[in-house]
């Protein structure tokens, strides 16, 4: 009785903490081994990932914010249990309560080594948008990851797609970026890659126009060698 109500006592402690740390625990319908999944996945724990999947842990099981532990490795950049999980059968795809996906978030933020592995899967849904209807190569040119921007443009993922604010990765290399090294490098991996060099905003500006307003010499150049207008 004495033991119970101690491991119970410190079952509502650990959860306490958790609360208290900002930790978004899964629905309380799921199981002890889905709810201990997301605990590992959040604190980084292989070992206790291993262990829960080897529990009966539900792989895609979501936390209150609808991510999955492959989302919350993937936000942790934590390879490892990344791979743990997709060899596990985890779904890239799956988005939590803000759209984001394994897949998507990985492309965005430059998470490469979760990326390579989600593709090499086969599942990664290249078709897919976030919040603001963007492709994963999107955000990966907006953000600065010339690798990952490499990596998304050796598959089939569509180089021209416009998003919600009606514009492409192209767009969102030049309008978002500081025309450094880094954006300038996206700019050409684009233009290399056959990208429409001509799709203009709403507002009919294209990738030169807007290159030339900010006084992005070499964008320009690149893009005027491009058969830029």
């Amino acid at each position: 009785m004495h033991a119970g109500i101690g491991s119970i006592a410190k079952a509502a402690l650990g959860a306490a903490f958790l609360l208290c740390a900002g930790i978004v625990m899964p629905q309380a319908s799921e199981s002890a081994a889905d709810r201990a999944l997301i605990v590992a996945a959040i604190k980084g724990d292989l070992a206790g990932v291993k262990r829960t999947l080897k529990d009966g842990a539900t792989v895609d099981v979501r936390d209150n914010s609808g991510r999955t532990s492959l989302l919350i490795a993937t936000h942790r950049d934590e390879p490892a249990i990344a791979r743990l999980l997709i060899e596990a059968g985890a779904n890239p795809n799956i988005k939590d309560n803000i759209q984001d996906s394994a897949f998507l978030y990985a492309g965005a933020e430059g998470r490469n080594e979760i990326l390579k592995a989600i593709l090499d899967t086969g599942k990664a849904d290249l078709a897919s948008t976030n919040r603001y209807g963007g492709t994963a190569l999107i955000p990966a040119a907006h953000h600065g990851h010339p690798e990952t921007v490499k990596i998304l443009l050796r598959t089939g993922i569509d180089k021209d797609h416009v998003n919600n604010l009606g514009w492409t990765a192209l767009l969102e290399a030049v309008i978002l970026g500081d025309g450094g090294k880094v954006h300038t490098e996206i700019v050409r991996l684009l233009v290399k890659a056959k990208a429409n060099v001509n799709i203009a905003d709403r507002e009919g500006v294209t990738p030169l126009g807007h290159a030339k307003r900010r006084g992005y010499a070499e964008i320009a150049k690149i893009l005027m060698d491009a058969g830029a207008r």
